[in-house]
């Protein structure tokens, strides 16, 4: 696995409030720098950081990339990226040979879904907005982030082991 031996993710539809899904993540005990969101270009919140512009940022905007900041890692396919976490950014970037990775299913193989998983959920992002990812210290802790993910919404919920092989049974 890319960033940790032990993942969860949860594929959310563009009407979920990522801030609630992240607080409820932090209250539980995972940290914003071990989450990494992707983000459909389509999604209201990269909408805003897409219509930013330099020297007349809204007050929405600044708020928005500040936000993004705080993560481990996000992206959003074609507008832009933000990586706070060493482990995020060599699993994004660094063993991409140095280029930023913004399609769907590249950013998605650099955190270590199956190619399979990565072109499937990659598409989905296109309909359905938000694909939050949490690199978790063990099985047990991924278990847990995955019953917080459905519990908050996701469509879909799932360790990244189990994409894996279910990926690699395909």
């Amino acid at each position: 696995m890319a960033v940790n031996e032990a993942a969860a993710y949860g594929m959310y539809h563009l009407s979920v409030a990522l801030p609630d899904v992240v607080n409820t993540l932090n209250r539980a005990g995972f940290e914003k720098e071990k989450i990494c969101m992707v983000l459909s270009p389509a999604h209201p919140m990269a909408a805003v950081v897409r219509d930013a512009r330099i020297g007349t940022e809204s007050a929405l905007s600044a708020r928005m990339i500040g936000w993004f900041s705080e993560f481990g890692a996000v992206m959003i396919p074609t507008i832009g990226f933000f990586i706070r976490s060493k482990e995020f950014f060599q699993a994004l970037m660094v063993k991409q040979d140095f280029t930023p990775v913004c399609g769907e299913s590249k950013t998605l193989l650099g955190l270590g879904f199956s190619e399979t998983d990565a072109r499937r959920l990659g598409h989905e992002l296109d309909g359905v907005g938000a694909l939050v990812y949490v690199a978790c210290p063990e099985s047990a802790s991924a278990e847990w982030a995955i019953e917080l993910l459905r519990r908050t919404g996701a469509q879909e919920a799932a360790s990244l082991e189990k994409a894996k092989s279910a990926g690699a049974a395909a």
